[in-house]
């Protein structure tokens, strides 16, 4: 779907147009072959990179073609299964043009549209600021939530009601961080190179957004890396955990069989059916009831001595 917004720094409402005119902002979501085709031919756009913009797995990078600037960079969604993922999207950037194009619906579009964020299409160099400032800013909330998450499963830890569904969790908040991690890392090196000037022209006002981009995007880089270490730190701990208790419950038993083992070699001597000392006395069975007694206290008090058990 194609949609053309425009409104100029005077403008009080988003406009929505049916055809393009200089200033427009093209904003271009879930397109079909034939559209992306459509917007080669009417902005000679490269058509590579058009459909690269297509590829669910493309790379935050930045190309230059002619007076076009081509930057993608991956978002933060939450997708149809309530799970985290990122998708593309590309910018396309000229003298007088700006597209963007993304596989799924803008992440908090609605924002520019219902007039939250004051915008203007015309300036373009700062609209692209303002929507990766709105990238950014949802990778930090999701960050925020998954560190929520992992403090949580901590918690449980502690009091040793940790479910195998929590590591189950780990494996789906470890495999979205690193998701992250390999969407913001590159976007960063993006961010240093639009600094330079060389790509998009800058005022002073976008190089202050830019440094306000980099460093909101480095401290979500480094909460996703305290994230990870959090959770390789707490399925470490827990295992380690896990095998003390078996260790020491293999040691129980272990002293359970000893006690229980030895005796019964005395109860056997006098169980064969042979003539045996004492066999005739009385008193014969107390005292081999109480020699096992004794023995098996001997047994317990020396492995105790030598912290066997």
């Amino acid at each position: 779907m194609i949609t053309y917004y425009h409104k100029n720094i005077r403008s009080k409402n988003l406009s929505v147009l049916d055809t393009y005119k200089q200033g427009a902002w093209v904003c271009v979501e879930n397109p079909s072959e034939d559209e992306i085709d459509e917007l080669v031919k009417k902005f000679n756009l490269d058509a590579g990179h058009m459909e690269d913009a297509l590829d669910a797995d493309e790379m935050p990078r930045l190309e230059r073609e002619g007076e076009l600037t081509y930057i993608f960079v991956r978002y933060a969604y939450t997708n149809d299964d309530l799970e985290l993922t990122t998708s593309p999207l590309l910018f396309v950037i000229g003298p007088d043009l700006l597209i963007t194009v993304s596989l799924n619906s803008l992440p908090r579009l609605q924002r520019f549209t219902s007039g939250k964020i004051p915008f203007s299409t015309t300036q373009r160099t700062k609209l692209v600021l303002q929507i990766l400032d709105q990238i950014v800013d949802q990778y930090e909330v999701f960050v925020n939530n998954i560190s929520k998450q992992i403090k949580l499963i901590r918690t449980r830890l502690r009091s040793h009601d940790v479910v195998n569904q929590d590591f189950i969790d780990f494996v789906l908040i470890e495999d979205e961080l690193n998701e992250f991690l390999s969407a913001m890392q590159p976007t960063t090196a993006i961010l240093r190179r639009l600094m330079l000037g060389r790509h998009i022209p800058l005022f002073e006002e976008d190089q202050e957004l830019i440094e306000d981009l980099l460093l909101n995007n480095e401290q979500s880089i480094e909460g996703c890396r305290s994230n990870v270490k959090s959770v390789i730190n707490i399925r470490e701990a827990y295992s380690t955990i896990a095998s003390n208790n078996l260790n020491r419950s293999m040691k129980i038993l272990t002293a359970a069989t000893v006690i229980i083992a030895l005796p019964n070699v005395l109860y056997g001597m006098f169980g064969m059916n042979v003539a045996l000392p004492f066999q005739n006395a009385p008193w014969a069975y107390a005292a081999i009831v109480a020699t096992t007694v004794v023995l098996m206290i001997a047994i317990f008090l020396v492995g105790r001595a030598k912290r066997i058990f």
